[in-house]
């Protein structure tokens, strides 16, 4: 049986701009990409694909393709997605910046949109789509009415930074941070470093663009020699300056372009460890001509809502919600910024960190000795690593007589049943796998 070429399923595409991978998810008159998993098969559903209104199929099972003539067998159906968005995004030839880091890559992402969109049609990359998989998804989203595209990649083992920008063929890059996150994947720090710096390798064979926080010295370092659009601190001598304003709740940010004129903008987002994400917004802007009045108004209409840095105030209480992803680097900065501000019941909630292999045990330590020095009315801990730590401290780090630890969220939400905070300043953070997001129903 013959394999149907690149260029043939490009032409299908053309006729049906749309991809869909599950078969729950249907979308009349698209192609369906049967991918496989390590616990499923989508080539099995291939013909209730098309019985449910799909127009073709993509499958590498031979078998199955000989049962409908719209069953377009290839040799690996990930490798012809990932292809053909790349295919795609050549063809439309816009300018695609691409954004990845430890930590704020999705707020940063979203920021970049919310600045670009004030002068162009963009793309960006929705939700968590920053995978193998989700990535040329979003790529085969553009068409001729875009004008340019942001799209996130994430990462936790070596080499799929470099496969990820291999398909989005970036003309530009950002690299948030680096930081301690998914060390089990990664093996070490170096690992992380090396992974997220493949973003550079790839600008660096088309003489792509380089957006450099210029306070971060191992970036700063790695992106040696590259064309590069600089933000940073006042004292970084980037061309996007400015800072966090200290002492408030949401972020107000003090920046200038070059030697321009200082602009005060108040942001809807909590706390000044924001603030380089925001610079990196608009730096991008900046490179690609959005005036400073329009920046200024997008960001400060910009409002979080996916669990990142977001305040919300209920009936009974102030929370700060950060409970999309945890790590050292992100709690230490969310620790920090919270014992900032000023209010007098203030708890916290914190979920473990995930993924951090032999750094489990030094990490949660590191939050305990943070906590011990700050003025908190409760601290709840959710997951086996906090409940080890606790009692590997014993008796110190001398932590508050609310001190309570729990295996699951499960937990929690009994004890939020039985009694509820009020009239408190709550912090909420945690790996995403621990549920924490499901508790602000509840406070």
């Amino acid at each position: 049986m013959n394999y149907s070429t690149l260029e043939t399923l490009y032409t299908l595409f053309l006729q049906h701009p749309q991809v869909c991978t599950d078969t729950r998810a249907i979308v009349p008159g698209s192609i369906y990409f049967a991918l496989k998993g390590a616990n499923f098969d989508g080539n099995r559903f291939a013909s209730d694909a098309l019985a449910a209104g799909c127009a073709a199929a993509v499958s590498d099972n031979e078998e199955i393709a000989t049962q409908d003539s719209r069953i377009h067998l290839v040799s690996d159906v990930l490798t012809t997605l990932q292809q053909l968005a790349t295919h795609h995004r050549r063809r439309l030839g816009l300018p695609v910046i691409e954004i990845t880091g430890t930590n704020g890559k999705t707020t940063t992402k979203e920021l970049c949109a919310a600045v670009l969109g004030r002068k162009y049609r963009v793309l960006y990359t929705e939700g968590n789509l920053n995978n193998h998989i989700g990535v040329p998804r979003t790529l085969l989203r553009l068409n001729a009415e875009h004008e340019i595209a942001v799209i996130e990649t994430g990462a936790n083992h070596p080499g799929e930074i470099r496969d990820l920008a291999a398909i989005v063929q970036p003309d530009a890059g950002l690299i948030t941070n680096v930081g301690m996150a998914h060390i089990e994947g990664f093996g070490s720090f170096e690992g992380v470093v090396s992974t997220k710096c493949e973003l550079y390798a790839q600008l660096r064979k088309t003489d792509g663009e380089a957006f450099l926080r210029l306070d971060d010295e191992i970036l700063r370092q790695r992106a040696e020699g590259m064309r590069q659009h600089t933000y940073g601190s006042p004292q970084s001598g980037a061309n996007v300056q400015g800072e966090a304003v200290a002492g408030e709740a949401f972020l107000r940010l003090r920046w200038r372009v070059g030697q321009g004129p200082w602009h005060d903008t108040p942001l809807q987002l909590i706390g000044g460890y924001n603030a380089p994400n925001a610079l990196a917004a608009i730096a991008v802007g900046v490179r690609y001509g959005v005036p400073e009045a329009d920046i200024e108004e997008a960001l400060a209409a910009y409002k979080p809502t996916n669990n990142r840095s977001e305040l919300r105030r209920t009936d009974s209480n102030l929370l700060i919600v950060d409970a999309y992803n945890a790590n050292p680097t992100s709690m230490a900065a969310a620790l920090n910024n919270f014992a900032t501000l000023p209010h007098p019941h203030k708890r916290v909630i914190l979920g473990e960190m995930r993924e951090l292999g032999e750094a489990t045990a030094q990490a949660h330590s590191d939050v305990l000795e943070r906590l011990a020095t700050m003025d908190l009315e409760s601290i709840w801990l959710v997951g086996d690593a906090f409940r080890s730590s606790c009692a590997a401290a014993g008796e110190t780090p001398a932590l508050p007589g609310g001190l309570r630890t729990f295996g699951s969220v499960e937990g929690v939400r009994t004890a939020l049943a039985e009694d509820k905070p009020k009239d408190a300043l709550i912090l909420i953070k945690g790996s995403n796998s621990t549920r924490l997001f499901t508790l602000p129903e509840l406070l």
